[in-house]
């Protein structure tokens, strides 16, 4: 299995540090305001990750944090604390929020097929954990106080960029035009680890600490959040592209020069979803939500399949025509596997081991889910019976998260009651694949038999021959397949 690592700019072999498990460590969401899509595609890609390692056979143990507190407007820790802009915005409490918004962010998860991890640690829960590492960074003059607030000394260290490599003039004053500069810091790539001091009205939630009453700076609570429940080694670390600098940059500092040794092997970075104004984010155009798209009619999975279709190291273009598409593909693919007969044949075992070779090359290529998705048509028009077939889209989708067995099984169902309806009222029965031209052509000809009109029936029963669409006409109605 060969996974991209970020920190090394290449795909490398993955071994974990420990035979007996996985040690897996998500950023996860600021609970301020509703997950959008563009946030959930790298929850969906670190989930489709998760299960295929287990696929593969490894122990995995996967941790994730909840941000209920610390993470400021502006990653160079000026501005609003998101969760106190989330309160005052709904006029509830700070905690109020984070429930609120945490379970609004699992019910999403849920709707995607998304996992829940092992371990969901929200960062109010381990400010001790902080302060023992803070402590030590202070000890070792790896941090300084200044103005009431404790700061990382990005200067001690050999190499901060790992991700990218920058000029020191290439980091304005607190990253973004327009950020006030924090004098306190010795450098401006200092960060901070500790507030009680800040530049905005007073914060909500705050603990006693040896360095006065305050809160934790939002990069230092995954490194708490990790080495708690992980120990001191990580074997992968996952999170959206935009966390490489400089949040992740900032844990591998603070993390490395607390432990003395190197944290993790692996980083995983999930890049953006676009619009066609750009990066999607909740504070410009439509905020796209999953329950945005279930309004507009669309099935969250569809919303998964549009994901896996694209590799994750490449940004992926959304567009409701986009999205239209991929429904419309997931759905034919459904009536696909609906066609298929459960417990026909027994299973061909040597073309199920064939097939899943074939995939799990695929995934165990930097998790290529375009090729996966496309096992899944392989597996369709591969010489095999049905049952043969149902079985390995079964195992595939252990992986992809698709739901196709279920959801295939509900449309058989429900295609079963309507013949039946149809058959005992006299009406014209098609079923099929799920293309909509076709179940056209196929009625048309149907409608011709009904009416005597043999010639035009013909007639079209060949103009769908030559598109290798099959006919079976039954006393139930017409069905077709490709063939």
């Amino acid at each position: 299995m060969y996974l991209y690592n970020s920190a090394t700019r290449r795909k490398e072999e993955f071994v974990p540090n420990h035979p007996d498990i996985v040690k897996m460590y998500t950023c996860g969401p600021t609970v301020y305001h509703f997950a959008h899509i563009g946030n959930l595609r790298s929850y969906l890609m670190e989930d489709v990750l998760e299960k295929f390692l287990r696929y593969e056979g490894y122990n995995v143990k996967r941790v994730m944090n909840i941000t209920d507190v610390g993470h400021l407007s502006s990653d160079a820790d000026t501005g609003e604390d998101k969760m106190l802009k989330g309160a005052k915005r709904e006029n509830k409490s700070v905690m109020d929020i984070a429930r609120f918004y945490t379970d609004a962010f699992f019910d999403d998860c849920r709707k995607l097929n998304i996992k829940r991890p092992d371990v969901v640690e929200p960062a109010t829960s381990c400010i001790g954990e902080y302060i023992k590492v803070i402590t030590k960074l202070l000890d070792t003059g790896y941090a300084y106080q200044a103005g009431g607030n404790v700061y990382f000394d990005t200067s001690k260290l050999e190499r901060y960029y790992i991700f990218n490599d920058h000029d020191a003039e290439d980091l304005a004053v607190g990253v973004r035009e327009g950020v006030e500069e924090d004098t306190n810091k010795r450098s401006k790539n200092d960060f901070v680890l500790w507030f009680t001091q800040s530049k905005f009205e007073d914060q909500a939630l705050k603990w006693d600490s040896p360095w006065g009453v305050g809160y934790p700076g939002w990069h230092i609570e995954c490194s708490g959040i990790s080495m708690k429940h992980l120990g001191e080694d990580l074997d992968i670390h996952c999170g959206g592209i935009d966390n490489a600098f400089p949040h992740h940059t900032n844990e591998i500092a603070q993390s490395e020069s607390y432990l003395g040794h190197k944290w993790c092997n692996f980083w995983m970075h999930v890049l953006h979803l676009n619009t066609p104004d750009g990066k999607m984010s909740k504070s410009k155009g439509e905020f796209l939500t999953v329950s945005l798209l279930e309004e507009k009619g669309y099935n969250p999975l569809a919303y998964r399949f549009f994901c896996l279709q694209s590799h994750y190291r490449k940004s992926l273009a959304f567009t409701w025509e986009n999205l239209d598409n991929a429904q419309g593909a997931y759905n034919k693919l459904l009536a696909r596997i609906a066609a298929l007969t459960p417990g026909e044949g027994g299973i061909d075992q040597a073309v199920f081991d064939a097939q899943k070779e074939k995939f799990r090359k695929a995934l165990g290529n930097d998790l290529n889910t375009s090729l996966g998705v496309t096992a899944l048509y392989d597996v369709l028009k591969a010489p095999a019976n049905d049952e043969t077939k149902l079985a390995l889209l079964g195992d595939f989708d252990t992986v992809l998260g698709l739901r196709l067995l279920e959801k295939a099984a509900a449309k058989r169902e429900a295609d079963a009651k309507v013949r039946a309806s149809a058959s005992a009222s006299g009406d014209i029965v098609i079923t099929g694949e799920g293309d909509p031209a076709i179940d056209a052509l196929v009625l048309q000809r149907a409608q011709a038999k009904k009416a005597k009109n043999f010639a035009e029936a013909d007639r079209i029963r060949e103009e769908l021959k030559a598109q290798g669409i099959e006919i079976v006409d039954t006393k139930e109605g017409a069905s077709w397949k490709r063939v």
